[in-house]
């Protein structure tokens, strides 16, 4: 079912002023226009389902710039060596760029999905993830739903250094790691700085998605680095640098639907070892079946011990499970400042979820406050 022109527009108008602003000078500037624009935001009437949003038609155009990386838009671009700011030039040229494609636009809107697999997130999971595993008390199995390439499955191989707030540096992760990540980390009142240990034992992973990216394909590897924010180069770099580290040992990778084969995908890693599943901004493309997905998950947790380890907004995940926390909502970015999602942790005791609200978190995983 076609999205109505006037709701696509306000959601460009949203994911300028509630994800790119502060973030993206290039998308707040690209998305501000294009919610005011008819011809640019018809070209998301042909996404699928929930896909009409700001994050896939600057993702297909990233990709056609790719594609032709000397046309004057370009400059604009970091990503393929731009190096020029926001000026009166750049929305007539992205205009006029698009729209002498909207066919090749259109053809990538209707046949892709978004595919973001930020890296950094790792960061911001790996604390959950290690009190998971604490809880556990040894070895756990990860699944991760809305998985893309399956980058974060990787996450225990991954190298971290947390800036604290005082100057001092929590570190964890194996001191040789391919893949380095930072992440600063600050506390709210009241809260205390987590414990990290220096590892996590994963004996199994899995990945399900709808469309699971398949590394090997360079074709499907733009399409990756087309997802990420053209003026965010060290974000591609790091992609480059874990996808390469990712092929030495790639996870089993399942194409599949976050609800209905939720349990088939469990069921291909090992039953006696206690499962922590991951979700990271997966959730806000599931529409009105969140609750399902919750059910699934609670289903699960009477067949084995279970964790689920989300790092969404607040709407997208947690209010299913914990009601009532307005505080914890991101609502409109105040003061230009960028929307902060929220990193839970939960498990289930006869049925019942017990959730733990962990942190603030920055979405690509820039910095993260610690809750009490």
């Amino acid at each position: 079912m076609a999205i109505a022109l006037e709701e696509i527009k306000r959601r460009l108008r949203m994911f300028a002023e509630v994800e790119a602003r502060g973030v993206s000078p290039l998308y707040d500037h690209l998305a501000t226009h294009a919610a005011e624009d008819d011809d640019v935001a018809a070209l998301l009437t042909d996404a699928r389902g929930g896909e009409a949003r700001g994050t896939l038609l600057f993702a297909a155009a990233h990709r056609l710039v790719q594609a032709d990386p000397i046309h004057p838009l370009s400059r604009y671009y970091p990503s393929v060596g731009g190096f020029d700011g926001v000026d009166s030039e750049t929305w007539p040229l992205f205009r006029s760029f698009l729209l002498e494609r909207a066919d090749q636009a259109r053809e990538i809107i209707s046949t892709r999905y978004t595919q973001t697999n930020e890296v950094r997130r790792a960061a911001l999971l790996y604390p959950a993830v290690a009190a998971a595993a604490k809880e556990a008390g040894g070895k756990i199995a990860l699944l991760e739903v809305g998985c893309s390439a399956g980058l974060l499955l990787g996450l225990d191989r991954f190298g971290y250094r947390y800036q604290c707030d005082g100057g001092e540096q929590l570190t964890a992760g194996p001191a040789k790691a391919a893949v380095g990540l930072h992440c600063s980390i600050d506390v709210a009142s009241g809260a205390r700085l987590p414990k990290l240990p220096k590892k996590v034992a994963v004996a199994g992973r899995v990945g399900l998605d709808r469309a699971p990216v398949d590394l090997s394909d360079e074709d499907e590897l733009a399409w990756l680095e087309a997802c990420v924010w053209a003026d965010q180069v060290d974000r591609i770099r790091l992609l480059r640098t874990a996808a390469a580290e990712q092929r030495k040992h790639a996870p089993e990778l399942i194409a599949g639907d976050a609800v209905d084969d939720l349990a088939s995908a469990a069921a291909r890693l090992p039953e006696e070892l206690p499962l922590v599943v991951l979700t990271s901004h997966a959730l806000a493309y599931l529409g009105d079946r969140r609750a399902d997905f919750v059910a699934e998950l609670a289903r699960l947790s009477s067949t084995r011990p279970v964790w689920w380890v989300s790092q969404e907004f607040y709407r997208a995940a947690l209010e299913t499970v914990l009601p009532g926390r307005d505080d914890l909502s991101s609502g409109d970015s105040a003061a230009g400042e960028p929307a902060m999602a929220v990193l839970g942790l939960t498990t289930w005791a006869d049925g019942k979820p017990q959730v733990r609200a962990l942190a603030r978190t920055a979405p690509h995983g820039q910095r993260m406050t610690w809750l009490p």
